[in-house]
């Protein structure tokens, strides 16, 4: 059960942090300020603040331009909140159903089964590298020479 919750809270916090530079960034706020108040004893006006704020800073280093200043970013604010819900979703496991309702509202959820589908072709040399969290995959090749890899 541990590990589901570790996992819901690693996808919520990738989910806020793509929500934070987004369109939805308002709705986003709103709802995780809501599901922190209510299990921290803190104000929804203070997580809020707290969201705002690192919100910034991820505004702030992808407007300077500097990439890797803007991917440090985004990978400090995702190990801060994903802190943040794995402590609240140890505390209250019942609270999963909760952020589990959040992500899919926002569409942010990942689906179990998706599938990944990678086509390499033209004037292909050398290895091809896909880097990502891969369950089972199989690998299915095409008459054209593609290879097309499925997380079933």
């Amino acid at each position: 059960m541990e590990a589901e919750l570790v996992a819901l809270a690693s996808a919520g916090a990738t989910a806020l942090v793509q929500q934070m530079v987004g369109d939805g960034w308002e709705r986003a706020r709103t709802r995780i300020a809501a599901f922190f108040a209510a299990r921290s004893g803190v104000t929804e006006e203070a997580v809020g603040a707290d969201l705002d704020a690192a919100r910034e800073e991820l505004l702030r280093a992808e407007r300077a331009g500097d990439e890797e200043a803007a991917d440090e970013a985004r990978t400090e604010a995702r190990v801060e909140w994903r802190a943040r819900m794995r402590r609240s979703l140890l505390a209250d496991p019942r609270s999963a159903d909760e952020l589990r309702a959040i992500l899919d509202e926002l569409g942010t959820r990942p689906q179990p089964g998706t599938v990944v589908n990678n086509t390499l072709s033209g004037d292909v040399h050398g290895i091809a590298f896909q880097i990502g969290s891969v369950g089972r995959m199989t690998n299915h090749m095409s008459g054209d020479g593609g290879a097309e890899a499925r997380r079933p």
